[in-house]
């Protein structure tokens, strides 16, 4: 039974990214929406149980926030992947940014937090906009990519700068992903934590240039490539 429980109430979390993309026709039919989002969720390498436990995580930190303090939870985003969190928004103060990263590296299960919050006020409705296109943009592209495991990747955009965490089947795949990013207009940097199956930490490489005809990289629409940023894990 608490297997079952945990499937639908991700069923339920996989379904809210589609009701917000504006394709509220897959909820309508709810049993065949459940069915879908379990299947995304299995096509990951983290698996259903892996997504699951990491919803039930970021919960957990979501929570702490308001009970912390509430300025947190509406400044903040906390993204988990593999009991990993990333961390990212504005927030006005350096005291409130550490009270975030220290209250998320408390939360139980939590094995490493990556702080990206920015010091600066909130931003506007247009830049929050701008911020959804550009990860929906590169969300899109990746879908489209045969050489991309999309399902591993987790995309996040803050104020220009497009934040991947997850996992590649290889260095080859990650490159690929993170030119994609690059180059979509509005994109000021590239940041990843993405991690190699299975799960070694990324080594900074040089990022080779798809072929010649994939996605928009050689539209004279193109943005100017943008920086890529490996962190180190």
């Amino acid at each position: 039974m608490a297997s079952l429980n945990r499937l639908l109430v991700l069923a339920l979390v996989m379904a809210l990214p589609t009701l917000l993309g504006g394709c509220v026709g897959a909820l309508v039919v709810g049993g065949l929406a459940a069915a879908g989002s379990a299947g995304y969720a299995a096509g990951q390498e983290r698996g259903v149980d892996g997504t699951a436990h990491d919803f039930e995580i970021k919960t957990e930190i979501e929570k702490a926030f308001i009970q912390t303090d509430p300025r947190l939870q509406v400044g903040i985003m906390a993204t988990v992947y593999n009991e990993r969190v990333l961390l990212t928004g504005r927030v006005p103060n350096p005291e409130l940014k550490a009270l975030a990263v220290q209250t998320a590296g408390r939360t139980r299960n939590v094995r490493a937090v990556y702080d990206e919050i920015e010091l600066a006020p909130s931003g506007g409705m247009w830049d929050s906009a701008q911020d959804t296109w550009i990860s929906s943009r590169v969300r899109s592209e990746m879908v489209l990519d045969p050489a991309i495991r999309s399902v591993n990747y987790t995309v996040n955009t803050e104020n220009g700068s497009v934040y991947l965490i997850g996992s590649a089947r290889s260095q080859t795949e990650l490159d690929r992903t993170t030119q994609i990013a690059r180059y979509v207009p509005g994109v000021k940097r590239v940041i990843s934590y993405v991690e190699i199956r299975p799960g070694g930490p990324v080594a900074a490489s040089p990022v080779s240039v798809p072929p010649a005809g994939t996605v928009a990289l050689d539209s004279p629409n193109a943005a100017q490539k943008s920086g890529i940023e490996v962190r180190k894990l």
